[in-house]
């Protein structure tokens, strides 16, 4: 299972930097800015971790610099600016919770500024609903607290993977689309060709969480926390039923742009797509 805590994860992964967030009592910063740099400049990908939290940022830097990145340490959330700003990194890993303009203000600022790297939240908050807002907001991802530092690994990966330099992120565009599937992100409807599609908002949640992370393999427990938050108690089978909420309408929709198709004058003579209206 994915979402596991850190001490329990090192236990059987020896090499794993003990991160114990869950019992690590919280350090304002010492100074304004922490430049650990625990990478060179060898074409790496830099990335700036801005978390007060010196338990966590001690272990995950090395964690990372182990794995191939060039990591810079920022401990509030000016420091984190600062950094951006000075280093214009590959991507950001931002504590929601750390003092000075929290998380998601300063991931607010930065897309203000129109800077669209990738940005992954640190978060504590339980609540589909506010990590929603986070995403709407522009992250790329987000991770709750206590975490395993290879599922961090793996989603910083894979928002740089996903990366557009200069463009928006998948997760910050209004209109999304996959084949002949396109969804109005802020009405939250979907259309398959010209029909569209009925869908509960857990369904159009989960619509949209699947597209804008493309070639990912994505658990039940995944999404489960992004639809109804890590703490709902809610059973694994709610996953699968928004999947086939989804499927059910996608084959509607179809079987609805076929039903149109067979009712006009020429489709009985004609190839698809060359009737004239």
């Amino acid at each position: 299972m994915l979402h596991r805590s850190v001490r329990a994860l090192s236990s059987h992964r020896s090499p794993v930097p003990q991160l114990t967030w869950a019992t690590a009592a919280r350090r304002p910063p010492d100074i304004a800015t922490i430049l650990l740099s625990w990478g060179g400049n060898d074409g790496r990908p830099v990335v700036v971790l801005a978390d007060d939290d010196g338990a966590i940022t001690s272990n995950l830097a090395p964690f990372l610099d182990r794995a191939g990145f060039t990591v810079h340490i920022a401990s509030d959330g000016e420091a984190a600016l600062e950094l951006v700003e000075r280093l214009d990194p590959d991507g950001c890993i931002l504590d929601v919770l750390m003092p000075g303009p929290d998380g998601r203000e300063v991931l607010r600022r930065l897309r203000a500024a129109g800077r669209w790297l990738p940005v992954v939240l640190l978060t504590q908050v339980g609540e589909s609903g506010e990590r929603a807002i986070a995403l709407d907001e522009g992250a790329d991802d987000y991770l709750n607290k206590p975490f395993d530092p290879y599922e961090l690994l793996a989603r910083l990966r894979a928002v740089l993977r996903r990366a557009r330099p200069g463009r928006r992120p998948l997760s910050a565009a209004p209109t999304l689309r996959a084949g002949d599937l396109r969804m109005d992100r802020i009405s939250r409807r979907a259309w398959l060709k010209d029909a569209e599609l009925v869908l509960t908002p857990k369904a159009a949640l989960l619509l949209d969480y699947l597209i804008t992370h493309p070639d990912e393999l994505l658990t039940r427990d995944r999404l489960l926390e992004v639809l109804w938050g890590f703490e709902f108690p809610v059973g694994t089978r709610a996953v699968d039923n928004r999947i086939a909420e989804l499927t059910s309408s996608a084959g509607q929709a179809a079987g609805g742009a076929r039903a149109r198709r067979a009712r006009s004058p020429c489709a009985a003579t004609q190839p698809p797509g060359t009737c004239r209206r």
